[in-house]
C-alpha cells in the first residue's frame, strides 16, 4: 500500500521555476521603532513574509505590476498600500497602535475563539483546515483542544464529561438542530458544515454566554462570512469524489453571492483500502449551497444562506446474535437547512440583528439480520425545525455593552418503527438580557440571565450567568466564571414520555491565560454538577445526577522552530454520572481521564510544501461487561488509544490556477482503535467497536481562479 502512496507523492513536486522578484521594506510604528512578527502579504497570492526583530522583510514572488500589500500586527491597526512591483525600491510601511484595544481585558473563562477579529485568538480558522487528521471537519479539529474528549464511535462533541448532546452548534446565533450527517450505529458521523463558510468559531467549552442556552456542557458558536474579497471560482478532483465553486462580487463590492456543490462516492476508495463490515450500497453524497449577500448600509449586512444534502449508504457485517448470518444496515437521508440574518447599526450606540433559520432533516433506516427475519426492520424519522431571533445592544460608553434578546423556536419529531409511531411538538421560547461592564481597562465583568420556557415540558428556567476577568499585565489575565444550564431531555425519550423535566448543570471555571505575540499559554480548572438526568429505570425520570472536575493546559508556539507552529493540550477528568440506567454513580463511557494532542505543522518556502501532523493519547475508557456482577458495574477498559495523523501540501500554480495538492493519512501507523465492546443477549459472544478501517487516506487537487486560495483549499476534503 505505501509503495502505491510514494510515487503519487512525489507527482505532485513541479518540474520547473518561475522568474522571481524580490520585494523588500522595513516596518515601523508611528514612532519609527521596528516592529517585529507583521505578517507582510501580497493580496491575491500566497506570497508574504514576516518581519525581522529590526523590522526588515524580504520575499520572493511572480507576480506583476502594481498590486496591493497588506501588514498586520495584534495591536496595530492593519495597512494595506499599493506597490509597483517592478520597483527594486524598498517599501517603508508604518503601523498605528490600537493602544485602547491592546490595552483592554477580554472575557476568556471556558472559551476559544477562532477568528482574526479577536486578540486572544487561540486558533483561526485556517487551523481548522489544517489540522493532520482531522480532515477539514471543525469538529475534528476542536479535538485538538483541552476539555474535548476522543471519542470516535458517537456523533457529537463530548466537553469535560458531558455526552455529545450536551453540546449545541448555533450559526449566526441560531440553533442547528441536525449540525452532524446521519450515520450508523457505533461509527461517528462527520459535520455537515464546511469550516470555509465561516470567518469566526467561538468554542466554549463551558461557562458560555447567556445568548446561547438548551446545552448542558458546551456551545460552538460560529459566524458566517461577509462578502468575499473578490470574484473567484474553483474545481477540485479528489480520491472521494470532485466539488465546484464560485464567488462573485459585484463592481461596488456591496454585494456578493456563491455557490458550492461537490459530489462524494467512497465505491473506489473502498476497493482500495478494504472496510471492516462490507459495504453494499457505498457512501454516496450530494452536497450543494448557495449564499448571498449585501451590504445594506455603511455597517447593515443581509445575509442568506441555503444548503442541502442528500445521501445514502449501506453495510453488512457478522451477526452476533446469529453466528454465521449477516446483519445489514442501509440508510438513506434529505437535510435542508436555511439561514437568514441582517444586522444594523440603529444610531445613538444601538444595533439590531435578526435571523430566522428552517432546517429538515429526514432518515430512512432499513435494519435486517438475513436469513432470521420475516422482513427487516423500517424506521423512518424526521426533525423539523423553524425559529426566529432578535438581539438588541447599546453601547455603554466606549467599550461596555449591554445585550438584550429574544428567540422562538417551533420543532417538531417525527418517528415511525415498522408499525409504532411517535411524534412531539415543542414551542420553546426564550428571552435574555447580558452586560459586559468595564468597570476599569483592566477588569471587566459579564453579568447575565436567561429566561426559558418550553411548551412540551411545560416549564420555565431562569439561567443566570457571570464571568469576571481581570488584567495581569499587558500579556497575561485571570477569569472566573459561573453559570446555570437548562437542557430538554434526548427526543428519543421526549418521544415516549412528555412528562420529563429539564436537565440541569452548574458551571464553575478559573482559568490564566498570557498570550504573546508568537506564543500562547492557557490553564484552566472546573468543576461541574449535573442535577435532573435522565434515567430509564424503573421508567423514564429526571432522578439522574453526577458531576464533572478537571484541570488543562493549553501551549501554541511558533517561534522556537523557524516555518513551524506546534501546539500542546492536555486534559485530566475525573467525572462521575448516575444517569440511564446505570445502578450507581460511575465514570461514562465516553469519558477518559488523560486526554493529550500534539499538533505540529512546518512549512518549507523553498519548496511550497506545508507538512503536518497530530499525535492523540488517551487512557482506556469504561465499558459495560455483562459478565460482571453489578458491584463491578462499567469496571472494565478499552486500550488506551494513540493515534498519528500526517498530511503534505504542495502550493504551486498551474497555468493561471492557483493549485493545492494534498495528501493526508489517519492513523498512519495502523494502531488499533478500541471503543468498547458489545455483547449478544446470551452474554457468550463479543465484538470490538473500532473504526471501519484501521487508516484513511486522501489525495486532491484543488485549483482555483481569480483570487490566490492555494493556503485555503488545503484539506478541503
Amino acid at each position: 500500500m505505501y509503495k502505491l502512496f510514494l510515487p503519487l507523492v512525489c507527482l505532485l513536486f513541479p518540474l520547473a521555476m518561475q522568474a522571481q522578484t524580490v520585494v523588500t521594506g522595513k516596518v515601523t510604528d508611528a514612532r519609527k521603532k521596528p516592529l517585529a512578527g507583521v505578517n507582510i502579504s501580497l493580496v491575491g497570492s500566497y506570497d508574504g513574509a514576516t518581519s525581522a526583530k529590526d523590522g526588515s522583510f524580504s520575499f520572493t514572488t511572480s507576480e506583476k505590476g502594481e498590486r496591493l500589500i497588506t501588514a498586520t500586527l495584534a495591536g496595530f491597526a492593519s495597512i494595506e498600500v499599493k506597490t509597483d512591483l517592478s520597483s527594486s525600491a524598498p517599501l517603508l510601511l508604518v503601523l498605528k497602535e490600537t493602544v485602547n484595544e491592546l490595552k483592554m481585558v477580554t472575557i476568556s473563562a471556558g472559551s476559544f475563539e477562532a477568528s482574526d477579529e479577536k486578540k486572544n485568538t487561540v486558533l483561526k480558522p485556517l487551523d481548522i483546515v489544517t489540522t493532520a487528521g482531522a480532515n477539514a471537519d471543525i469538529v475534528s479539529a476542536l479535538k485538538t483542544l483541552p476539555g474535548a474528549q476522543q471519542v470516535g464511535e458517537k456523533e457529537g462533541l463530548f466537553v469535560r464529561g458531558g455526552t455529545g448532546y450536551e453540546t449545541q452548534t448555533f450559526i449566526d446565533g441560531m440553533l442547528v438542530r441536525n449540525p452532524f450527517s446521519s450515520g450508523m450505529p457505533d461509527f461517528a458521523a462527520r459535520g455537515r458544515f464546511s469550516p470555509f463558510l465561516f470567518k469566526g468559531t467561538t468554542f466554549s467549552s463551558g461557562g458560555y454566554s447567556a445568548q446561547y442556552g438548551q446545552g448542558l456542557s458546551s456551545a460552538l458558536v460560529l459566524e458566517s462570512i461577509d462578502l468575499p474579497e473578490r470574484s473567484s471560482y474553483s474545481v477540485g478532483l479528489g480520491s472521494v469524489g470532485p466539488s465546484v465553486g464560485i464567488d462573485k462580487l459585484s463592481k461596488d463590492k456591496k454585494k456578493g453571492y456563491g455557490f458550492e456543490m461537490d459530489y462524494t462516492n467512497l465505491w473506489p476508495y473502498f476497493k482500495i483500502m478494504k472496510q471492516k463490515q462490507e459495504p453494499v450500497v457505498a457512501p454516496e453524497y450530494l452536497n450543494a449551497s448557495g449564499n448571498y449577500r449585501i451590504k445594506t448600509s455603511k455597517n447593515g449586512m443581509l445575509k442568506i444562506f441555503v444548503m442541502g444534502t442528500v445521501g445514502r449508504f449501506g453495510f453488512k457485517g457478522e451477526s452476533l446474535e446469529y453466528p454465521g448470518s449477516k446483519e445489514e444496515f442501509r440508510l438513506n437521508n434529505q437535510f435542508v437547512y436555511t439561514n437568514v440574518s441582517w444586522k444594523e447599526s440603529l444610531g445613538n450606540g444601538w444595533k439590531i440583528q435578526l435571523g430566522t433559520s428552517y432546517s429538515t432533516n429526514r432518515d430512512r433506516i432499513t435494519m435486517d439480520t438475513l436469513g432470521k427475519q420475516p422482513e427487516p426492520t423500517r424506521i423512518k424519522t424526521r426533525q423539523d425545525l423553524s425559529q426566529f431571533r432578535a438581539v438588541l445592544s447599546k453601547n455603554l460608553g466606549k467599550f461596555s455593552v449591554l445585550r438584550l434578546g429574544s428567540e422562538y423556536q417551533y420543532g417538531t419529531e417525527a418517528s415511525k418503527f415498522n408499525n409504532l409511531e411517535a411524534d412531539f411538538t415543542d414551542s420553546y421560547t426564550a428571552s435574555f438580557a447580558e452586560a459586559d461592564v468595564y468597570i476599569t481597562p483592566r477588569f471587566v465583568g459579564r453579568l447575565g440571565t436567561r429566561y426559558e420556557y418550553s411548551s412540551l415540558l411545560r416549564s420555565p428556567n431562569i439561567a443566570p450567568r457571570a464571568s469576571l476577568a481581570y488584567k495581569l499585565d499587558a500579556k497575561s489575565q485571570v477569569a472566573l466564571a459561573y453559570g446555570e444550564f437548562y437542557q430538554k431531555p434526548e427526543p428519543q425519550y421526549l418521544r415516549f414520555d412528555h412528562n420529563l423535566g429539564y436537565m440541569r448543570a452548574t458551571h464553575y471555571i478559573a482559568s490564566y491565560q498570557h498570550i504573546s505575540q508568537f506564543r500562547v499559554f492557557r490553564t484552566e480548572v472546573f468543576y461541574k454538577q449535573y442535577h435532573d438526568l435522565i434515567k430509564t429505570v424503573p421508567s423514564y425520570n429526571n432522578n439522574g445526577k453526577g458531576y464533572a472536575k478537571g484541570a488543562e493546559l493549553f501551549w501554541r508556539d511558533k517561534k522556537l522552530i523557524k516555518n513551524a507552529d506546534y501546539w500542546i493540550s492536555y486534559s485530566w477528568l475525573d467525572t462521575k454520572r448516575d444517569h440511564l440506567n446505570f445502578p450507581y454513580e460511575v465514570q461514562p463511557d465516553f469519558a477518559a481521564e488523560h486526554t493529550a494532542t500534539l499538533v505540529y505543522k512546518h512549512f518549507i518556502p523553498d519548496w511550497m510544501l506545508n507538512l503536518g501532523a497530530t499525535y492523540t493519547f488517551a487512557t482506556g475508557r469504561p465499558y459495560y461487561n455483562p459478565n460482571r456482577p453489578q458491584s463491578e458495574f462499567m469496571t472494565d477498559r478499552t486500550r488506551n488509544l494513540n493515534t498519528l495523523g500526517i498530511n503534505v501540501n504542495y502550493l504551486t500554480t498551474v497555468g493561471k490556477a492557483f493549485t493545492v495538492f494534498v495528501f493526508t493519512m489517519s492513523n498512519v501507523i495502523g494502531n488499533e482503535q478500541q471503543y468498547g465492546w458489545r455483547y449478544s443477549s446470551d452474554k457468550m459472544r463479543r465484538s470490538m467497536i473500532g473504526p471501519m478501517a484501521p487508516r484513511f487516506f486522501y489525495l486532491g487537487m484543488f485549483m482555483s481562479f481569480g483570487i490566490d486560495r492555494r493556503q485555503e483549499m488545503i484539506d478541503r476534503q
